[in-house]
């Protein structure tokens, strides 16, 4: 048979589970916290990525364009 727990030790177990809750919260706050900063950097580096994809585009645009040009040149000279 298991004796009962004596109220001290009754209030020992409340006050650990207590701890071990705030430390949860806290946890949880926290992880809520990078998992915000987390995605706010997502969103700087999707639109960092949209702005070089446009950029590196317009560059290849430009090099066709001048090899284009001086392909006829050649063909002229």
């Amino acid at each position: 048979m298991n004796p009962t727990p004596s109220r001290t030790e009754v209030d020992q177990e409340l006050r650990q589970l207590e701890r071990r809750l705030e430390e949860l919260v806290a946890l949880v706050a926290q992880l809520q916290e990078e998992n915000r900063a987390l995605r706010q950097r997502q969103d700087s580096m999707m639109t960092e990525r949209a702005t070089l994809l446009q950029k590196n585009e317009q560059v290849r645009a430009r090099v066709e364009a001048m090899i284009g040009r001086l392909k006829a040149m050649e063909h002229n000279a």
